[in-house]
C-alpha cells in the first residue's frame, strides 16, 4: 500500500484537495459555504458543521483519485468514520486518494516579517496514531509577509527540522512556508525563500523526500529545481486567497507543479445545495483545477 501511494504522489496526474481549515479558518469557511456565525454558539458546533460539509465532499463521487490524487485532512476529519469505516481508509480503499494530516498547531504573532510554528508538545502521539490509521504524509503551514532574509531562515529551518523528525515515522512531510499574496514585496520574499529551501534540501539525508507547498511565485518556474529534485517528491501550488480562475491561470505559468487548492476548490459549493447539485459544481471545479496542474507536467 506504501509503495502504492508514493508512486501516486510522486508520478500521478491531478492536485491535491486541501481540507484541513482549523479554527482559524473555519468560520471564514462556514461562510463562503453559506453558514453565519450566528449558526453556532461554540467551537464544538462549528467544527461539527465544517466536518457535514467535508463529509459531503469527500463522499461525492467527483472526489476521486482519477483528478485527486490526495487530500488533506484536519484531525477531527482522521479521526471520524463514514459508512462504518475511518475516513483515511475510506478515502483510499473507496476513492483512491491518498490521505494526508495537518500536524502544525497554528502561528505565533509576526515577528521579523514571518509567523512561525507555535510548539507542537503533542506532535509525537499525533504521529504516531497518524501511522496507525493510514496516513501517508504530514502539512504544516508557516507564514511570510516580509522579505527578511533572518526571518525567512528561521521559518525555513524549523520546517525543515520538524520535516526530519516526522520523517524517522516512515511519513513523509509536506512543507509550507506561504509567502501572503498581500506582501508588499512578494517577489522578494520568494526570491529570499528559494535561497533558503535549496539550503534546506541540501541538509536532508539522500534517503528522506518532502513535498513542498508554496504559493504560486510572481517569477514563473521560479521553483523549477525544486520540481527537478531528488529530495522533493511534489511540488504544491496553494491558492493563497486568488479565485480558482486566478489560481488555475497562474498555475499554468509553472512547469511541473500541481495545485493544493483549498478554498479555490470549493468555492461553489453552498450549504443548500442538493447533492446532485453540489457534486455537478465540485466535478467541474475538480476538472479545471485537474487541468490546470496536468497542463504543464
Amino acid at each position: 500500500m506504501l509503495d502504492e501511494m508514493t508512486a501516486q504522489m510522486t508520478r500521478a496526474p491531478g492536485f491535491v484537495a486541501a481540507l484541513d481549515q482549523s479554527g482559524g479558518s473555519t468560520p471564514e469557511a462556514l461562510r463562503l459555504y453559506g453558514i453565519p456565525d450566528s449558526a453556532y454558539s461554540s467551537e464544538t458546533e462549528m467544527f461539527n458543521l465544517i466536518h457535514e460539509m467535508r463529509l459531503r465532499i469527500i463522499t461525492s463521487p467527483a472526489f476521486f483519485g482519477n483528478k485527486i490524487i490526495a487530500a488533506i485532512l484536519f484531525e477531527k476529519t482522521m479521526d471520524s468514520a463514514v459508512e462504518g469505516e475511518s475516513i483515511p481508509s475510506y478515502l483510499w480503499r473507496g476513492r483512491h486518494v491518498v490521505p494526508l494530516l495537518k500536524v502544525d498547531s497554528g502561528r505565533e504573532h509576526e515577528h521579523d516579517g514571518v509567523q512561525m510554528m507555535k510548539p507542537m508538545p503533542g506532535l509525537d502521539t499525533l504521529l504516531k496514531r497518524a501511522v496507525g490509521k493510514g496516513i501517508f504524509g504530514t502539512k504544516m503551514r508557516s507564514v511570510v509577509r516580509l522579505p527578511s532574509r533572518s526571518g525567512i531562515a528561521a521559518v525555513v529551518a524549523q520546517q525543515f527540522d520538524l520535516a526530519k523528525h516526522i520523517a524517522s515515522y516512515g511519513l513523509t512531510p509536506i512543507i509550507e512556508p506561504e509567502v501572503l499574496i498581500t506582501s508588499p514585496d512578494k517577489e522578494g520574499a520568494e526570491a529570499i525563500l528559494r535561497d533558503e529551501i535549496i539550503k534546506g534540501l541540501e541538509s536532508l539525508p539522500a534517503n528522506v523526500k518532502v513535498m513542498l507547498k508554496l504559493t504560486i511565485p510572481t517569477v514563473p518556474d521560479l521553483y523549477k529545481p525544486f520540481v527537478e529534485s531528488p529530495n522533493v517528491m511534489r511540488v504544491l501550488a496553494l491558492s493563497g486567497g486568488y479565485s480558482r480562475g486566478e489560481a488555475c491561470a497562474e498555475l499554468r505559468k509553472n512547469k511541473g507543479v500541481i495545485a493544493s487548492f483549498s478554498r479555490a476548490l470549493v468555492e461553489d459549493l453552498r450549504v443548500h445545495m442538493t447533492d446532485a447539485q453540489m457534486n455537478d459544481h465540485l466535478a467541474r471545479s475538480a476538472d479545471e483545477i485537474f487541468q490546470a496542474s496536468v497542463n504543464k507536467q
